[in-house]
């Protein structure tokens, strides 16, 4: 029996991961932005990023 490993870290509201030492993504919760070959890659990018804030589905009266 084979476990999957997950490292997950969070930085200016993007999820960066990896699973099984595989490569590092840079995620929202529904896109895949980027993918780096080691951590400090995907956590500089991720920063250099603006910060993300996931969008509420209601819209709001402009009156």
């Amino acid at each position: 029996m084979s476990l999957s490993m997950l490292n997950k870290m969070h930085m200016n509201g993007y999820d960066v991961i990896s699973v099984n030492n595989g490569p590092w993504r840079v995620c929202t919760k529904g896109d895949r932005l980027a993918s780096f070959g080691s951590r400090e890659e995907a956590l500089a990018f991720a920063a250099s990023l603006p910060g993300y804030k996931a969008r509420s589905g209601r819209q709001a009266n402009s009156q």
